[in-house]
């Protein structure tokens, strides 16, 4: 892992996108409840997934699943700009507070449905999917930049991995398998 994405990990405080008696599981390495049905995923893993996505301060970043805000903080950290869609009104709002307090000024919030990715700002040089499709997303592939990289958890919910995508020069698409995760599905509406 990259020593900047570690040292982050290391001095981003997880309890501050925890609320209620979860605040006192925020060091556990593994996903916690936020409410509304979704998970705040494992610190290691949202390391390891910022990390597959090479980011620097030259990237426009698409967030699939803004939850709580804790990856978004990450990808904020290490781009120049991120777009982050959720479709859960609450959760984006929170989310907003909460990285506004950190003072980043980075993000825009959207509330929708990220099957459809935001068009309207893309191409992006790279897309992190925080919940996982049956399928990869076409318009997601659209929306992604040539060159550029794409982190996302897909498969049946008792089966799902977690892959990275490249599109090249030519706008074919490579996969290669990362891990086989466990992601709460992404819902389209």
């Amino acid at each position: 892992m990259d020593k900047a994405v570690a040292e982050f990990l290391r001095s981003l405080d997880r309890s501050l996108f925890l609320e209620g008696p979860t605040k006192r599981f925020a060091d556990y390495d593994g996903p916690l409840p936020i409410g509304f049905n979704q998970t705040i995923s494992q610190p290691s893993l949202v390391a390891y997934m910022t990390d597959a996505l090479d980011l620097n301060k030259t990237h426009k970043v698409l967030e699939i699943g803004t939850g709580s805000g804790y990856q978004t903080a990450f990808l904020a950290h290490f781009a120049k700009e991120v777009i982050t869609i959720e479709r859960i009104k609450e959760l984006s709002v929170t989310a907003q507070e909460r990285l506004n307090d950190l003072g980043y000024q980075n993000i825009t919030y959207i509330i929708g449905d990220g099957t459809k990715g935001w068009a309207e700002l893309g191409p992006y040089d790279r897309i992190m999917v925080t919940a996982a499709p049956a399928e990869i997303p076409p318009l997601l592939i659209e929306q992604l930049r040539v060159g550029g990289k794409m982190v996302i958890p897909y498969g049946e919910r008792i089966y799902q991995q977690l892959v990275l995508v490249e599109k090249t020069a030519d706008h074919s698409i490579s996969r290669t398998k990362l891990l086989d995760v466990a992601f709460v599905p992404l819902i389209s509406g």
